[in-house]
């Protein structure tokens, strides 16, 4: 059986490392696996260092895409996309998550006729300005095999009448987060790097378009950033579109009370999260692993696909007004301690499931 596996974002290196090791260590002589890195994360920060650092193997191909429109983006990739796919032949693409990257590996394989099969299938933001929601339901109407984390994305699809192939398998990124847990608390030196004490710190990190491509929000945002840095060391590694972006709109002198650095490796970030006192954030996939770390999350967009950590009091959702971040990071600092923990994402054998489900599948 050959697996062609679409990746090209921080998020993604992450969860396909996990299934990638299931197929390395069980299904050598059974299972071949392409990697296709779309490049849409392009810089080393970003992309070389995580592959490095995962225990990645090397991709295949490098498609070398990045920048432009989402649309523009999309479409260069899906025309690379299929080249591959008609000269690998594969049985199965495997996609993951909602970028672009993921919907061009999905409109690729579907007009070819090969299989789709979507990890993290079936969230929901219920926002269709947001790019990624659009990415991920199209995604999901073309996959063969639809990989829920959770059973709150099952039933988002059974609302959406999809329910043939559909499979809760649990979190790829709970697998990782344990696996990876321990290694970056022995490797990371981040903390004296940056000469942090653990739990006498925040992090924070600010990239989503529907805050980044908009001057008011961002502004308020890292105004936010400032006065909570005024009581508590504020940690901000920046993503290159964000820093453009602050630059343009004249927005840099909200950065001098910060602890600002570059885009930091996959180590490096796990470390700061398990040491934060508390984390900002509009990354889904740091939202997450914020809960399976235990430290409390502001989550900075008017909505989340990962409902679990609102209902279960490790996460709260303020928006971006400044006055909204600032009290809901005041509540969270004060209720930490009466939060009790549920794990609503499986049991960190997410990637043994999806391995062996599609390798079931290939046979029928």
């Amino acid at each position: 059986m050959k697996i062609v596996t679409i990746v090209g974002a921080r998020p993604q290196f992450i969860k396909a490392a996990a299934v990638s090791r299931v197929i390395r260590d069980d299904y050598a002589n059974k299972i071949e696996e392409v990697l296709v890195h779309t490049g849409q994360h392009y810089d080393d920060n970003m992309s070389k260092v995580f592959f490095e650092e995962l225990d990645i193997p090397k991709p295949k191909y490098n498609l070398e895409i990045s920048g432009g429109q989402h649309g523009e983006m999309t479409g260069r990739m899906l025309e690379a996309i299929e080249k591959v796919l008609l000269e690998e032949k594969p049985d199965w693409v495997l996609i993951y998550g909602d970028t672009n990257s993921t919907l061009a590996g999905a409109l690729a394989a579907a007009k070819l006729h090969i299989r789709v099969a979507h990890v993290e299938a079936g969230l929901r933001s219920f926002n269709m300005r947001m790019p990624e929601e659009i990415n991920r339901i199209l995604a999901d109407r073309v996959s063969s095999l639809l990989f829920c984390p959770t059973e709150t994305a099952v039933n988002h699809l059974k609302f959406e009448g999809i329910t043939k192939g559909v499979h809760n398998v649990g979190d790829v990124m709970y697998d990782a987060a344990l696996f990876y847990r321990d290694r970056a608390r022995q490797q990371s030196t981040i903390l004296n790097d940056l000469s942090l004490t653990k739990g006498c710190f925040a992090l924070a990190t600010c990239h989503r378009a529907e805050n980044t491509d908009d001057s008011h929000r961002l502004g308020e945002i890292l105004s936010a950033l400032a006065e909570v840095a005024t009581e508590l060391p504020v940690v901000f590694p920046i993503h290159p579109r964000t820093r453009k972006l602050i630059n343009e709109y004249g927005l840099s002198h909200h950065l001098t009370s910060l602890i600002v650095t570059e885009p930091l490796s996959f180590l490096d970030m796990v470390a700061l999260e398990q040491a934060a006192r508390l984390i900002l954030t509009d990354s889904g996939g740091v939202q997450k692993e914020a809960f399976f770390y235990g430290v409390p999350c502001i989550t900075m967009r008017d909505e989340t696909e990962w409902v679990e950590t609102v209902e279960l009091g490790w996460n709260k959702i303020v928006g971006s007004s400044t006055a909204s971040i600032v009290s809901g990071v005041k509540d969270m600092m004060s209720k930490q301690n009466t939060k009790t923990m549920e794990m609503p994402y499986g049991k960190g054998d997410s990637a043994k499931n999806i391995v062996a489900l599609m390798y079931k599948n290939s046979l029928s």
